[in-house]
């Protein structure tokens, strides 16, 4: 019976031209038209965009790991050459212990501070207010070049040249404003009548955000403080200008040690930036997701 039914259906005439399909081949039709367009127009430029995207890695990669002398397009055999001499004869170690202690210590501060000033813009009102958060806003179009001369001079009077505390401090100061409104948009998130709540059962205001606001922040924060973190490991101006022992430099100012002035040491260069990307790669290979969920709960109130 049922071979006969799909017979039969199969014998359905056509409806002719200025007639109405049936209701099953419009709903088909209308689902092909929400499907939007074509697979291949999504997936060719995001291909294309991603094979622009890996090459240079690729590239480096392959400088990195092939013998040197080599021309072959394929790095094998593989050698390691490359990354025993930054590491060792060109002390990328001591490069890659200061790049980690430069970016924890600005990631911590500018979060502190950041967390302080955020709730300070999302819970009270005061006045000048929307000129503050203007003001805020407009700081991130000056670069850390024109603020140089300044910087140098008020660290020098305070005897913190060549010191990682002078690194530490600019990059804290040059992160603020943005990690500072980012945050007040995640606060905003969390209804204030959560900690009205807390107030009224005794809490203080600093336990009610302790217990309150700052668990239901984390998303947040592990946005703004992986960001922190990613800038001044990659940051390179700070460091070249207030650190002039060998030993205290970081690993940006590392990789320009490795261009000399007539020649370039490929293998090593490569080696060395293998050696700086590998970390901020890790990194948020682990937190994309909280990243993701940090910048989305960020965009909905600001």
């Amino acid at each position: 019976m049922t071979a006969a039914i799909a017979e039969k259906g199969a014998q359905v005439p056509a409806p002719a031209d200025g007639e109405t399909p049936p209701p099953a081949r419009r709903k088909a039709r209308q689902r092909k038209l929400d499907d939007g367009p074509p697979r291949w127009q999504i997936y060719v430029p995001l291909g294309i965009y991603l094979l622009f995207t890996l090459i240079p890695f690729y590239w480096m990669l392959l400088f990195a790991l092939r013998p040197s002398g080599s021309t072959s397009l394929v790095p094998w055999p593989m050698t390691g050459e490359h990354f025993e001499k930054v590491w060792n004869e060109r002390s990328f170690g001591t490069y890659f212990l200061n790049s980690t202690q430069v970016g924890i210590a600005s990631m911590v501060m500018t979060m502190a501070v950041a967390l302080a000033g955020g709730y300070a813009l999302a819970r009270f009102r005061f006045r000048l207010k929307n000129a503050f958060m203007l003001a805020l806003l407009c700081s991130q179009f000056i670069p850390g070049a024109l603020m140089l001369v300044p910087l140098f001079e008020t660290f020098r009077n305070l005897q913190l040249i060549n010191s990682m505390w002078s690194v530490i401090i600019a990059e804290t100061v040059f992160q603020l404003p943005l990690s500072m409104i980012l945050i007040s948009g995640f606060i905003k998130n969390v209804p204030e009548s959560l900690e009205e709540a807390a107030w009224v059962d005794g809490c203080s205001r600093l336990r009610a955000f302790m217990a309150i606001v700052l668990p239901m922040l984390r998303p947040g924060l592990i946005a703004v403080g992986s960001f922190a973190f990613v800038h001044s490991w990659n940051h390179f101006l700070f460091a070249l200008m207030f650190l002039s022992s060998q030993e205290k430099q970081t690993i940006p100012v590392g990789l320009n040690t490795l261009i000399g002035s007539d020649s370039v040491d490929l293998g090593a260069l490569a080696a060395g930036g293998v050696v700086a990307a590998v970390p901020v790669v890790i990194i948020f290979a682990f937190i994309q997701k909280w990243l993701i969920t940090g910048f989305s709960a960020g965009a909905v109130k600001g």
